[in-house]
């Protein structure tokens, strides 16, 4: 049953064709049964053919087989000739005309008001049954205007249907594109994030790992406790290194962070002070300061602010120089966090802060300002003017948080 469905809707012309033969036939036979001349018979049987022809063309050429419908009606009434068989295609053709998209909203309007006067004009021509009062002749004649009338108006309906169903179709094509859109957009702001977060831990803890194995190497021999103890130092800051990647790359197999001894969760403004004894403890001195009063922030923030003081240290021990001292200054307003990073180095590169960052050879500060972004927040980052470096930032709160 199916295949026969789908083959109706593969050949509508064809269906139109079979049905316009059977057509052909029963409207030759009510031409045959006419009580009339044989000279208006055989006048009536072009009208029969263009109805045919109407019926098997009418989904393919709409507009002009309604125009070829009128003509022959308007033929008809010219001879003669009473109602028959053949006129039904009238109804046809006034549905088809209105069911049709392609067919000007004017013409299938045109073709309803062609479809109402058929009747009056036939009754003018013909006239009705002389026995009749005038009340009568024109309730007849109303009568038969509905299956006009109905027949516009299913085809209509119809037409409205099938408008409103492509426009479901366009605007699911159009969401379904939308979310193509947004999942490209997410992935793209995933692998970013993705990217910062392995930048902060690669640079910062392979930069401490360095500068202790070069410290135990120069020790190793005069000093062999201190040498151990950054050995000992190497070691557990390669563990936090593997285990924050190892989150990292759970999060990229699954899409969300699993819960497990060897997963650490998001760094937090409290582990800030941690970071600082970090970078002390691999011979950087760090002033730490707090003001305000603390209290829990938005993870987002607080993770924002925990990566920009570790890229703004780990670039002190990379830029500064080995005299370099840095501070640490953290800053509690009712609306937001502060932070500010300074040291007395050597200063960064003029390439490293301007045009966004790019050094070359990291994204540091290309991260730091994406991921003070990403909160609304404000960043500025130079050198000082006595000397050095300075990073400054606003992490705003939203309303609410």
């Amino acid at each position: 049953m199916q295949r026969l469905y789908d083959f109706i809707r593969r050949h509508p012309t064809g269906v139109d064709s079979f049905w316009a033969v059977l057509f052909f036939g029963f409207s030759m036979l009510s031409v045959a049964d006419l009580g009339a001349s044989t000279a208006l018979r055989l006048a009536t049987v072009p009208v029969v053919a263009a109805m045919t022809a109407v019926i098997a063309l009418r989904r393919k050429w709409t507009q002009q087989m309604f125009w070829v419908a009128t003509g022959a009606g308007a033929y008809q009434l010219a001879i003669g000739s009473p109602m028959q068989t053949a006129d039904l295609a009238m109804l046809v053709i006034l549905f088809t005309v209105a069911a049709s998209a392609d067919v000007p909203r004017r013409v299938s309007r045109a073709a309803l008001v062609t479809g109402l006067l058929a009747s009056p004009l036939y009754f003018l021509r013909f006239g009705v049954d002389k026995d009749a009062s005038s009340v009568q002749e024109a309730l007849f004649v109303v009568f038969v205007m509905v299956p006009f009338a109905l027949a516009w108006v299913m085809g209509d309906s119809l037409r409205t249907r099938r408008a409103y169903y492509a426009q479901l179709v366009e605007r699911n094509q159009r969401l379904e594109k939308e979310r193509e859109a947004q999942a490209k957009v997410a992935v793209a702001a995933e692998r970013a994030r993705i990217a910062r977060e392995l930048h902060d831990v690669v640079a910062h803890n392979v930069s401490v790992m360095v500068v202790q194995a070069d410290g135990a190497a120069y020790v190793m021999d005069v000093a062999p406790e201190q040498a151990k103890e950054a050995l000992q130092t190497i070691s557990g800051t390669g563990r936090q290194a593997l285990a924050e990647m190892r989150r990292l790359l759970g999060v990229l197999r699954t899409g969300e962070p699993q819960e497990s001894e060897d997963y650490v969760p998001q760094p937090d403004v409290e582990q800030i002070e941690v970071l600082v004894e970090q970078v002390r403890a691999a011979g950087l001195t760090v002033d730490f300061e707090v003001e305000g009063a603390p209290r829990r922030l938005p993870s987002g923030v607080e993770l924002t602010a925990y990566r920009i003081v570790q890229e703004a240290l780990t670039n002190t021990r990379k830029h500064g120089g080995p005299e370099a001292r840095a501070s640490v200054r953290l800053v509690y307003f009712d609306d937001g966090l502060g932070l500010l990073i300074e040291d007395d180095g050597r200063g960064a590169a003029h390439e490293l802060y301007e045009d966004g960052g790019a050094d070359g050879a990291g994204h540091g500060l290309i991260g730091m300002r994406e991921r003070v972004g990403m909160v609304g927040g404000t960043l500025d980052a130079g050198p000082r003017p006595g000397g050095g470096f300075r990073i400054s930032a606003l992490l705003p709160l939203k309303k609410g948080d």
